[in-house]
């Protein structure tokens, strides 16, 4: 999809299909009240009658006004004025867009950029339009024999006023750019685990290098019994797939200036090992390299952003499978940090690559770093699908995540991270055990990866309640991309 400003009035702009909004209580927006005056009261007469009143999402199409030059004029609610803010404004996108794309029209203008947003600039909204308007035209058929029919809108523009005219195509640019990434992440979480294989990953690494000339390096099996990656490597027994660790370069900042690590937990299909999961929704575990993908998707984004700053992406990505060779629950294995764990549940497994992954960060004298990680279903029960868990041991670092989260409506919520939980970790026999029970799991596996962050600034993600949908529409949702995008911009601002 391809996106565009144009600097004119709403009524001279020739277009198939012109949206504008209307609040609730019938009450026209800037633009609409401009089309109403060149149609002689065409609007207000329509809604007079009662055909629409305004509701947040409600879409109204109207054909061949008098006066106007579009073809098509779509009504769109935006629901109370005092009431619309970040999430009402991208719900009546939303509706604008896919309204839009009934039509059969090749092209949309939205007059959407004047529209007050709590105290978001011009900037955010047009970001927000071509997030939206990517998310809409989204498919994934690549697994089926017919494909989806293409869909005529591959236009959107934004008409904007001469004075917000840069700040709405600078939104556009990075809104497009940003869904570009989403998309990456999606396309990979949404395939089988039978075709994204810890090699498959690996490839789309190495692709994705080619296309934005980053630097790529990927070790193998052997590579990582060098390093003496143990933990990570005992993940890997049970399956017949050899594990990847794959290290991407993106290099935007001065050569001297320490990196932003991001590291993606990259299990491309989780069995739970012998500590086997119910069948039920098993095949949901396809997802549980989606930290991996965000990562892929976050460094797609900020090369097409050419941001100035240097980031290093780490994917450790393997299966965890049951099998005659696999780790089996009391075993003890060493990592790469020369710490001892007891393995006592082998579906605790991200934490168990992630902590190898962290230990090998710290060769890059980072200047933050990030994990993200599908990691535990106790993050979901504590905050169901709406925001995804932030755990730090820098409160800076922690709030510049959270405010990036905000800002790019992809948002996460700081959780505790005392000593007093690192207390369920002990182990009769080894220097830690892997999990720490059922109260607080998604803190206890927080603190199991902070002992392997202490030499650099860190911050964990765990999206396992965030990065898909189940039911009818199950499907990756490519977060938190956004987040991480919209942290990486801030911080590239800052250098």
């Amino acid at each position: 999809m391809e996106f565009s400003t144009k600097r004119s009035t709403p009524e001279k702009r020739a277009t198939p299909c012109i949206a504008v909004g209307v609040y609730a209580g019938r009450k026209l927006s800037a633009a609409a009240e401009a089309l109403d005056r060149a149609s002689g009261g065409s609007l207000a007469e329509v809604l007079n009658r009662g055909d629409m009143e305004g509701k947040l999402g409600a879409t109204l199409l109207l054909y061949k006004l008098p006066g106007v030059a579009a073809e098509r004029v779509l009504l769109v609610g935006l629901g109370a004025e005092a009431d619309l803010q970040e999430r009402e404004y991208r719900d009546a996108v939303r509706a604008a867009v896919k309204a839009a794309q009934e039509t059969g029209a090749g092209a949309a203008t939205l007059c959407f950029a004047d529209i007050r947003t709590g105290r978001r600039d011009a900037a955010w909204k047009a970001r927000q339009v071509a997030l939206v308007a990517t998310e809409c035209a989204y498919r994934f058929d690549y697994m089926k024999s017919k494909k989806s029919e293409p869909r005529p809108l591959a236009q959107v523009e934004l008409l904007s006023t001469a004075r917000d005219a840069s700040a709405v195509a600078r939104g556009l640019s990075q809104g497009k750019a940003i869904g570009t990434g989403v998309s990456l992440a999606k396309d990979l979480g949404n395939l089988p685990g039978n075709v994204c294989t810890p090699s498959y990953l690996a490839e789309q690494a190495q692709k994705l290098a080619r296309e934005c000339k980053l630097g790529v390096e990927v070790l193998e099996k052997k590579d990582m019994e060098k390093l003496g990656m143990g933990s990570l490597l005992s993940v890997a027994q049970g399956s017949r797939q050899p594990p990847k660790l794959i290290v991407l370069h993106y290099s935007g900042g001065a050569k001297k200036a320490k990196p932003v690590v991001l590291v993606g937990k990259g299990i491309t299909f989780d069995t739970g090992g012998i500590s086997l999961k119910p069948g039920a929704e098993m095949d949901e575990m396809k997802f549980d390299m989606c930290g991996a993908a965000s990562v892929l998707g976050a460094l797609r984004a900020c090369a097409e952003l050419k941001l100035r700053l240097n980031v290093v992406g780490i994917i450790p990505t393997t299966e965890n499978m049951p099998g005659g060779a696999a780790t089996k629950p009391g075993d003890i294995v060493t990592s790469m940090s020369g710490q001892t764990i007891e393995v006592l549940n082998t579906d605790a497994e991200g934490r168990l690559i992630l902590c190898d992954a962290l230990t090998y960060a710290e060769r890059f004298e980072p200047a933050a770093v990030v994990d993200i990680a599908t990691l535990t279903g106790a993050c979901v029960i504590a905050l169901g699908h709406v925001a995804s868990g932030l755990f730090s041991n820098k409160d800076a670092l922690a709030r510049e995540l959270l405010a990036a989260g905000e800002e790019a409506h992809d948002r996460a919520w700081h959780m505790p991270l005392w000593n007093e939980y690192q207390e369920q970790l002990k182990s009769n026999f080894a220097d830690m055990a892997n999990i720490g029970g059922r109260p607080a799991g998604s803190v206890t596996a927080a603190c199991f990866l902070s002992r392997y962050t202490k030499k650099f600034d860190w911050a964990h993600l765990d999206i396992a309640g965030t990065a898909w949908k189940s039911g009818k529409d199950k499907g990756s949702t490519g977060r938190p991309v956004a987040l991480l995008t919209s942290f990486l911009m801030k911080r590239a601002g800052k250098a």
